[in-house]
C-alpha cells in the first residue's frame, strides 16, 4: 500500500506579493527547482507515492506545471476548490479517496524532516492527529529584571525566548474528516481547538530537521540563500 500525502497548495500568498500576482506561491521558484518540486520530491524520497495537491488559486498553472507527476515518480492528483476553504475544509474534498492514514504539509515550507519517522511515529501513538513541531529560538535583546516591591532580587543577561511553532505538518486517520464540515471555510488551527474542547488526544512530535515557512518576502530571500545548503544535495537520495 502507498503512502499517501496532501499538500495545501491553495493560499492566495498575499505576504509574498509582487511575486504571487503573476505566480502561485507554490510555485515561486527556489533555487533551480519551484517549492512543490522540492516538496513532492521530498515526500517521494521517503515513500510517499500518491500526492495530492489542494489548490484554489491559480490551480490550472499547477495543473499543467506538473501533469501528472510520472516525471516525479509519484501519482498526482489536483484538487480544486470552488471557493477558499481554509487548511482543513480542502481535505474534506478528499475523503474518498484518503481512507487510510496520510500525511498533510503546508504548500509553503521547506524542510528536511524525515517523513518516514513522523509516519512511524503517528501511527504508533494511534491519535487521529499528529501534529509536528519546532523549537525556535529567539535571542532576547535585553536584560531581564526580577524584582519584590521595590527591591531587585535577580537578573538575567539577554534570555533566549524559546517557543514551539506548529510546523504545518500534521499526520491524520481518515476518521478525522468526519470532524471537518462539509464545503465550509475551516482551519487545522479550528480542528485542533475542537479537538481539545472534546478530549479528543492529539499527539505531538518534535521534529529537529531544517524547517522553513516561506510566509513572507524576507523568508522567501532566506530560502533562496539556503536553498543550496540544505537542498541542493536532496535531489535522487
Amino acid at each position: 500500500m502507498s503512502r499517501k500525502a496532501v499538500i495545501l497548495a491553495g493560499g492566495l500568498g498575499t505576504r509574498l506579493k509582487p511575486f504571487t500576482q503573476a505566480i502561485p506561491k507554490p510555485l515561486l521558484p527556489i533555487g533551480e527547482k519551484a517549492v512543490l518540486e522540492i516538496q513532492i520530491e521530498h515526500f517521494k524520497q521517503y515513500g510517499f507515492e500518491e500526492i495530492f495537491l489542494a489548490t484554489n488559486y491559480k490551480s490550472e498553472y499547477i495543473e499543467s506545471f506538473f501533469g501528472d507527476g510520472s516525471r516525479y515518480g509519484v501519482i498526482l492528483n489536483v484538487s480544486k476548490e470552488d471557493k477558499p476553504l481554509g487548511t482543513a475544509g480542502p481535505l474534506k474534498l478528499l475523503k474518498t479517496q484518503l481512507v487510510e492514514p496520510f500525511v498533510v504539509m503546508n504548500g509553503d515550507i521547506l524542510t528536511l524532516i524525515d517523513f518516514s519517522k513522523f509516519y512511524s511515529f503517528a501511527q504508533e501513538k494511534g491519535t487521529l492527529l499528529t501534529v509536528a513541531i519546532k523549537k525556535i529560538i529567539t535571542p532576547y535583546a535585553f536584560g531581564n529584571i526580577f524584582f519584590q516591591n521595590d527591591f531587585v532580587i535577580g537578573i538575567e543577561e539577554k534570555p533566549d525566548i524559546i517557543t514551539y511553532a506548529l510546523a504545518g505538518i500534521y499526520a491524520m486517520q481518515p476518521e478525522i474528516l468526519d470532524l471537518i464540515p462539509e464545503a465550509e471555510y475551516y482551519g487545522i488551527d479550528k480542528l485542533i481547538k475542537m479537538m481539545i474542547d472534546k478530549g479528543l488526544p492529539i499527539a505531538k512530535y518534535e521534529m529537529n530537521e531544517y524547517w522553513l515557512d516561506i510566509g513572507q518576502i524576507d523568508d522567501y530571500e532566506k530560502a533562496q540563500d539556503i536553498y543550496k545548503t540544505h537542498f541542493k544535495g536532496e535531489e535522487g537520495k
